[in-house]
């Protein structure tokens, strides 16, 4: 499923326009992202939690060469399924 096929059910189910249902998730969207570039967490009670995982700097190999080469450190997106979603998916 795509953005696209994702707007066009939240519209038929809330029974709003397409362009407000691509409004809402483009909020939706864009304020997880501000909250976890904040650090924050974002918890969806029952389809899961987002937050922001740090990932060390550590040695790597590059698989064309084998060369060894140096990866920085990041900040990396975590999701964690709910038991609600885990239950629905596992049906």
């Amino acid at each position: 499923m795509q953005k696209s096929d994702l707007v066009v059910k939240i519209a038929e189910e809330a029974g709003i326009s397409k362009a407000a249902a691509d409004r809402a998730l483009g909020s939706l969207l864009g304020n997880l992202s501000k909250a976890l570039k904040k650090g924050d967490r974002v918890s969806l009670v029952g389809f899961g939690t987002f937050s922001v995982s740090k990932r060390s700097a550590r040695m790597g190999r590059n698989p064309q060469t084998g060369e060894a080469i140096k990866i920085k450190a990041a900040k990396v997106p975590k999701f964690s399924a709910g038991k609600t979603l885990k239950d629905a998916v596992n049906k």
